[in-house]
């Protein structure tokens, strides 16, 4: 597992540097920006909720952590339950699927940190069922490479952006490759979508990642190219394969 990581890590830098010298990903035009208004709740309740209730990762792996307490409270505070806001620590406590709390820790489970896709759906379904919050489903959508099959995947992803933003009665959890967005390594990274601009494609992502201090939105083929990054060849022996999203129908 070291030589792993260390090859990994050597593979990333590299990768890091060649998308600065060439001027694409981050670095070319189709990169983040910024987004400096947030959003009013008369725009959309659910995206001013996750706006307002949005924390960052406390450490490297645990932006599943943040992700999923930003998501959990925002839904919370809009269908009016009680309680204070749940912290970060305080869901690991109470949510077990997945060796959640073991995977955060330094050492991981049995050497695997952060969430994988599938777990992270195990993940965020738990939390919904520990704080007994009504949904209709929960599911977690592979992101395929496949020629072919990406087509269908990418309209019903589109279709579910546009329903967050005009009806606010589902919201979407990316698992992404970060260094497609923004000038960072390119790791398996996890953050809320917090908004969709059906007219341009602009996907808003509310980072969980501190380093990031303000929302950033991304084109919409940006953002799928993303969600299929191709990290899965080298974290393989993670238990990771590409990314893709959670999606989450209130009603």
């Amino acid at each position: 597992m070291r030589l792993a990581r260390l090859l990994i890590r050597v593979y990333l830098n590299g990768l890091y540097r060649l998308r600065h010298a060439v001027k694409i990903g981050p670095f070319g035009p189709n990169g983040a920006r910024i987004v400096a208004t947030a959003p009013t709740a008369g725009d959309n309740p659910l995206k001013a909720a996750l706006y307002r209730h949005h924390v960052k990762q406390v450490h490297e792996a645990s932006c599943s952590v943040a992700t999923v307490v930003t998501v959990i409270n925002a839904v919370k505070s809009l269908q009016g339950l009680a309680g204070k806001p749940i912290r970060q620590h305080e869901i690991l406590d109470t949510v077990h699927a997945a060796h959640w709390k073991q995977r955060m820790a330094p050492g991981g489970h049995r050497g695997r940190r952060g969430l994988p896709l599938q777990l992270l759906g195990q993940v965020v379904r738990a939390s919904f069922d520990a704080y007994r919050i009504p949904y209709a489903a929960i599911e977690a959508v592979q992101m395929p490479r496949r020629p072919g099959a990406a087509p269908a995947v990418q309209k019903q992803l589109w279709q579910r952006l546009a329903d967050f933003e005009r009806k606010g009665n589902g919201l979407v959890i990316a698992h992404f490759d970060q260094g497609a967005f923004v000038p960072a390594l390119s790791l398996p990274h996890i953050s809320p979508v917090g908004g969709f601009d059906p007219a341009s494609g602009d996907v808003i992502i509310f980072d969980v990642d501190p380093d990031q201090q303000s929302p950033y939105n991304v084109t919409f083929q940006t953002f799928c190219r993303g969600l299929a990054s191709n990290y899965h060849y080298v974290f393989t022996p993670f238990g990771y394969g590409s990314g893709g999203y959670v999606y989450v129908r209130l009603g």
